[in-house]
């Protein structure tokens, strides 16, 4: 999967885990040199349909110079835009054969993400990657560890981090509006599960690249159920309902409780498909004191697995809970509340102390360009990824997991396995 040795990778990662390399946007020139404020990047997406199209409307004030699709026809529809863009269906072709390129923007299914990633960032091209940042755990440490070598601009497509809304909330729990945190709950009833292989034979279309849209995933035939979100469902592409939507969630609480990794993992769900994701999980982590701040234990639920309260509260379909030793404070995307309401009524909040965004996008061409850090880099998501992938690794070995992110283990031999995945041949990470 990778030059990295063990002994090597364990010792790195050891190093970025204590803290010992300082990751995300570095000032000063890197391999891909930083342009004037004034001067437009170039960029290559990967990836431009769903997800991707989004993606490209945020940077499309830049120069896109390539796209870059397994589908000719989502191609051909975004070329009509970037006429002088060139167009290619392979990531790793296009960045051999194209020069200039000085950024690239990965929307691919989440099982392409780290080594379409991992290319770019090894040429010195600084890199946006939509959540969850990687497939595997190995594959998050990875990454944060290529981008702080590489010294590249970076963000994961976490863009509610760039809201009002969830600058407030940080704002109120780092004030002590509801006093110190013990514990924090998020969740989402959305569900990404459920089917069996196809059997039945089907024809690959003309305009789509099976071969390529596989990447590094084991070979398979093509069946049209897997295209264009089903693939979420599957473990060998996707990490169901968790690996699409905690990254968005569970980033609040990161960011509000200044968490990194889990001490312990605990996961409750139905008896584990070897093919797809459940209809829900219940998982629980416990995060250590950090300076001042207590232990926290966080849980996540989505699918059928969401409470009908929490502390008295009633459950909506997505949204987020602080629980402090003053209270409580729920989030959802674009909306908060102090409670029990009446215990709050004349609390004066504090004064707005984290800069307004500029856009999850444009944080991240300007830190390209030699600005400011962006709020979303890998030294950020890396963790946070890592930790939604160990919940889903302690639901599917079934056991709970003791995580020691530098000797790189959770204590399961079960759970160990999963942490890494083996990619076909003409894949690399």
């Amino acid at each position: 999967m990778s030059k990295l040795t063990r002994r090597n990778f364990l010792r790195d990662s050891a190093a970025t885990a204590a803290g010992g390399i300082t990751i995300g946007y570095f000032s000063g020139a890197s391999a891909a040199q930083s342009k004037s404020p004034n001067e437009k990047l170039n960029i290559a997406c990967v990836g431009v349909s769903g997800r991707g199209d989004d993606n490209v409307q945020g940077v499309q004030r830049e120069n896109i110079v390539a796209i870059c699709d397994i589908d000719d026809r989502i191609l051909a529809r975004a070329s009509e835009r970037f006429r002088k863009a060139t167009k290619h269906n392979d990531f790793r072709r296009m960045l051999d054969q194209q020069k200039g390129i000085d950024a690239v923007v990965v929307s691919t299914a989440d099982h392409t993400h780290a080594p379409a990633t991992a290319a770019a960032i090894r040429l010195g091209k600084h890199a946006y990657c939509e959540k969850p940042l990687t497939h595997t755990v190995y594959e998050a440490r990875t990454i944060t560890k290529l981008a702080a070598e590489m010294k590249v601009a970076t963000q994961m497509g976490t863009q509610i981090h760039a809201t009002d809304n969830y600058r407030r909330v940080v704002e109120l729990i780092q004030a002590g509006a509801i006093g110190p945190v013990r514990e924090a709950h998020a969740w989402v009833d959305s569900r990404w599960h459920g089917g069996e292989r196809p059997t039945a034979k089907s024809e690959v279309p003309a305009h789509l690249h099976w071969d390529l849209w596989l990447g590094p995933a084991p070979e398979r035939p093509y069946h049209p159920t897997y295209l264009p979100q089903n693939w979420r469902r599957w473990w060998d592409f996707g990490n169901g309902t968790m690996g699409d939507m905690a990254c968005h969630l569970v980033d609040l609480i990161f960011w509000a409780l200044a968490l990194k990794h889990p001490t312990t993992i605990a996961a409750e769900g139905p008896p584990v498909h070897p093919e797809t994701a459940p209809a829900g999980v219940r998982v629980e982590f416990a995060f250590e004191a950090r300076g001042e701040q207590p232990p926290v234990k966080l849980v996540w639920y989505d699918g059928d697995k969401l409470p009908g309260e929490i502390h008295g509260q009633k459950v909506p379909g997505f949204g987020v809970c602080f629980v402090g030793e003053r209270g409580l404070l729920w989030s959802d995307y674009g909306r908060h509340q102090l409670l029990p309401k009446e215990q709050f009524a004349s609390y004066e909040r504090p004064a707005p102390s984290i800069p307004k965004s500029v856009g999850h996008h444009q944080e991240w061409i300007n830190a390209c360009k030699g600005g400011p850090k962006t709020t979303c880099h890998f030294g950020y998501s890396g963790p946070l990824t890592e930790t939604v992938l160990l919940g889903v690794l302690a639901y599917r070995s079934g056991e709970r997991l003791n995580w020691d992110p530098v000797k790189f283990t959770t204590g399961s031999d079960k759970a160990d396995v999963l942490l890494q995945r083996e990619y076909r041949k003409g894949w690399t990470l």
